[in-house]
């Protein structure tokens, strides 16, 4: 009884302390539960919300560029991307594997996205692709749920209705740099889906296209999946910007050029806005928007033809004969009368050095007008050395060379050269010589222009203004003050720019634009690009059609139309079109045939594809009759060598090698 009562204590005792500590324990447990609720309980319930809300920023969609008509340019095109949070997926390589049997990926843009993602934050995303297609977006909702990290998005991406004509002039968009993130430390510059512009009038107007970012509340997972939005603050598209540009122009012109590497800019003499601002050949700026092959952006690198250089705006190019009407101007300016007038023999002498006029018997005794009409070079070299060089850079700035035009909204133009004593001792340390002034007279020697700067030239000697040129059509239009040049000596170089196009003896007749009441006036160039040497006069200067193309003279062209009442001006390059006449003045012909008759213009667009068409199958032909040739010489070649059977065609002697 003793024992058992003994016992009965002992447990007694025991579920006592067991009690108290369940009950010590249970009241820590409120205790902190109580602490957790009265005091953290905000910061918890923020740090849940954390985990199971997601804050996004939403990229605004770029502002539209449009054309003058307000034809859009540049657009943006609902498409389906795909993402990846790195941290979320783990092992990326086996998450790209995955992806990579949907979206394919090349092995260059798998080492790309690597790279890209060991700077992206603990929470950052990736952008695998941006232009997927439908099949694609939806086979990878199926994947979502056991992929972590895997964000199918619908998103927009930059779209360029007109293609290559416009790829220089406009630009394109791409991802902001990690310099560029340094620099400005803006969110919205890591989000996978923004773009800002590369080049162009995207970079030049970036700032104006961008818009305001928006933004979004969503639920999320453990892995990362969108359960639902909660709430949204709807993004602010960039501006539309309306452009001078003549987008149905453009694309002419560009057809027109089709593969040649050339350039034409064109501009309102009256508003200084830019109608057109071509390069060709050209890129598809709506791949240089997503990620470029490294293969294509190599093959534009050591392409001869620089599809890649804004030829328009950063070409240089020595101008040629063009420079004559600088020339010209800046002998009124200096008091030379225009009915003065040079014997041209073919050459013109100093010191015992001879310079050549184009036509080797010379054009006789010409004055300025009919100088400018039939280019004849004595008559410049004897007039600018009358003159002085001073007097020609000076009526060259007075006329837009030289010059970048800051108010335009496109970033690297170029200024040029327009060479001067200063420049000369500045540049390569010595004096300023006879031969420079000649050689500049002309357009040779050390002087570079752009197109864009010929065309502002040719956009001031027809109007009489200081004519700046404008790519904005919403801009307010500037009153351009008159140059200080009297209209009287204007008048003698548009009249020989008349003469040039529509006179017997003309150098540009091939220019002639066939339209009643219209006529178009002009001066033609041949630039050479290389050093023809006296020996090789003396032996007969070769042919430009035998040359490589890379050797042969630019044809250039400058020119305004209607000749009576000046409303559009326009300059064009043909790299190596070994003349101006040949090359340049037809490009101008149809530009301004499609201003003043566009059924006309369309009607020649056909002949000249129909032309092209037929040289392609031509020299298709040509080339597979030279293989069949060859092929065919090969086997005459083979039968009449000997077996290696031997003469009468058995086994091969012992110790020969079996064929």
């Amino acid at each position: 009884m003793h024992a058992s009562r003994l016992q009965q204590l002992v447990f007694e005792r025991r579920a006592l302390l067991l009690g108290g500590l369940q009950l010590l324990a249970g009241g820590l447990l409120l205790g902190r539960m109580g602490w957790l609720a009265l005091r953290e309980g905000e910061m918890l319930a923020a740090a849940a919300e954390s985990n199971r809300v997601a804050l996004r920023l939403v990229p605004p969609r770029r502002g539209l560029l449009v054309d003058a008509t307000g034809l859009p340019l540049a657009v943006n095109r609902p498409a389906y991307g795909v993402e990846l949070v790195p941290s979320l997926a783990g092992d990326l390589d086996a998450a790209l594997d995955r992806i990579g049997r949907i979206v394919p990926l090349s092995a260059e843009e798998r080492a790309e996205l690597r790279e890209t993602a060991k700077g992206l934050g603990g929470s950052g995303t990736l952008r695998i692709a941006s232009d997927i297609g439908w099949d694609a977006y939806a086979a990878l909702n199926v994947e979502l749920a056991d992929m972590a990290g895997l964000q199918p998005v619908r998103t927009y991406i930059r779209h360029y209705p007109g293609g290559e004509p416009f790829a220089h002039a406009l630009g394109y968009v791409g991802r902001p740099t990690r310099e560029q993130w340094q620099a400005r430390r803006d969110p919205l510059l890591l989000h996978p889906g923004f773009r800002i512009g590369k080049e162009g009038l995207e970079r030049g107007l970036d700032q104006r296209l961008v818009g305001t970012p928006g933004a979004e509340r969503v639920e999320v997972n453990a892995r990362g999946r969108v359960l639902r939005q909660l709430d949204s603050r709807p993004d602010t598209p960039g501006e539309t910007v309306r452009l001078t540009i003549d987008r149905g122009l453009q694309a002419h012109l560009g057809a027109f050029l089709g593969d040649e590497s050339a350039s034409v800019v064109v501009i309102d003499c009256l508003t200084g806005g830019i109608k057109c601002l071509l390069s060709m050949p050209a890129f598809d700026p709506d791949v240089f928007s997503n990620r470029i092959p490294s293969a294509l952006w190599k093959a534009m690198q050591e392409d001869e033809r620089k599809p890649l250089l804004p030829k328009a705006t950063q070409g240089l190019y020595v101008p040629g004969s063009t420079f004559k009407l600088v020339t010209a101007l800046a002998a009124l300016a200096e008091g030379v009368p225009p009915t003065d007038s040079v014997g041209c023999g073919g050459r013109y002498t100093v010191g015992g050095r001879s310079w050549h006029c184009h036509r080797r018997g010379g054009h006789g005794t010409v004055a300025m007008e009919r100088a400018i009409a039939v280019s004849c070079n004595v008559f410049f070299y004897a007039t600018a050395r009358r003159i002085g060089n001073d007097a020609v850079a000076r009526m060259a700035r007075l006329l837009g060379l030289g010059q970048t035009y800051e108010g335009l909204p496109i970033p690297a133009l170029r200024a040029g050269i327009v060479p001067d004593a200063a420049w000369l001792r500045r540049r390569h340390d010595r004096d300023w010589s006879v031969a420079d002034t000649l050689n500049t007279a002309i357009g040779q020697g050390s002087l570079f222009v752009s197109p864009l700067q010929l065309a502002v030239m040719t956009a001031r000697i027809a109007s009489g203004r200081i004519v700046e040129p404008a790519l904005l059509a919403d801009a307010p239009k500037p009153a351009f003050p008159p140059l200080p040049i009297p209209p009287d000596w204007l008048a003698v170089v548009r009249a020989g720019m008349r003469e040039v196009v529509n006179g017997p003896g003309g150098t540009a007749r091939s220019a002639r634009l066939g339209i009643e009441g219209i006529e178009l006036a002009g001066k033609t160039g041949t630039a050479q690009v290389r050093i023809i040497t006296a020996a090789e006069r003396r032996r007969g200067v070769r042919r430009n059609e035998s040359l490589p193309w890379r050797l042969r003279d630019h044809g250039l062209f400058v020119g305004f139309a209607p000749v009576d009442q000046p409303r559009y001006a326009i300059a064009v390059v043909v790299e190596h079109g070994m003349s101006g006449s040949r090359a340049a003045a037809p490009v101008a012909r149809q530009a301004m045939t499609y201003i003043f008759d566009r059924e006309r213009a369309e009607a020649g667009l056909e002949r000249r594809l129909a032309e092209r068409e037929r040289r392609r199958r031509a020299a298709e032909e040509a080339a597979r009759r030279a293989a069949e040739e060859a092929a065919r010489a090969a086997a005459e070649a083979a039968g009449a060598a000997p077996s290696p059977a031997g003469p009468a065609g058995g086994s091969p002697p012992a110790g020969a090698a079996a064929p």
